[in-house]
């Protein structure tokens, strides 16, 4: 019976030996080819954009190369299976998205408006699991300094966000997406200027009132309106 590796050799290598390590090393580069080919199989879209199908399949490609990279018990072969499998099972899925739009739908989803005329899509934003400030980053990233400059937002089935903008002599005062800019809200209209609100970006020119409820959500904060134009 082989006594078990103990002290630095168990925390460096387990109840392995150093005579498994070139095996390790052959049965990576292996799977590593097998990982190359299974990619180049599904083709470049699944590469380039994960949809959701398309990420378990890569999770389960990962899945399935790592056990037999480590563990003497787990063999090629039955590895290579699991490949094949996999694999055969994303071109059917992806024939079928091909041949039928519900299929397609279930399995990628639909693009969702998120913003339209400068102002959210309170009704499809709500259906998204995506925060406020996490959406306003991808706007700033983008160059968008607020909501005025925008005539359509979608968001992806692959979860990028498209942005469509109005020309220059078209934007209008908007939403903020500037940090310090955003943070100035208020329940309280003290001077006659362009405010939006600040849950669906709804903008209109407002004079000194105690409260003024918005007439799209009826929520009551706001925001000073800006109406700079894109730098590009």
């Amino acid at each position: 019976m082989q006594d078990k590796p103990e002290g630095w050799q168990s925390l460096l290598f387990g109840d392995q030996d150093w005579s498994f390590i070139p095996e390790i090393m052959l049965r990576t580069l292996v799977m590593y080819i097998v990982i190359l080919a299974s990619l180049r199989m599904l083709g470049k879209r699944g590469v380039r954009q994960l949809s959701v199908f398309e990420l378990v399949v890569i999770i389960s490609l990962g899945s399935a190369a790592g056990d037999p990279m480590f563990y003497k018990e787990v063999g090629l072969v039955t590895s290579l299976i699991v490949f094949i499998v996999i694999v055969s099972a994303y071109k059917i899925t992806a024939y079928l998205t091909g041949k039928s739009k519900k299929v397609e739908a279930v399995l990628e989803g639909t693009p969702t408006c998120l913003i339209e005329d400068g102002m959210f899509a309170i009704s499809n934003f709500a259906k998204e699991s995506l925060a406020q400030d996490e959406f306003f980053a991808e706007l700033r990233l983008r160059g968008v300094a607020h909501l005025g400059q925008v005539e359509l937002a979608i968001i992806e089935t692959s979860g990028s966000v498209s942005v469509f903008y109005f020309e220059d002599e078209d934007v209008r005062f908007g939403l903020p997406v500037l940090p310090e800019l955003y943070k100035k809200q208020s329940r309280e209209i003290t001077t006659n200027a362009h405010y939006s609100c600040s849950f669906c970006g709804y903008t209109r020119l407002i004079g000194p009132a105690e409260s003024c409820a918005c007439p799209r959500c009826k929520k009551d904060t706001w925001v000073p309106a800006i109406n700079k134009r894109r730098v590009s």
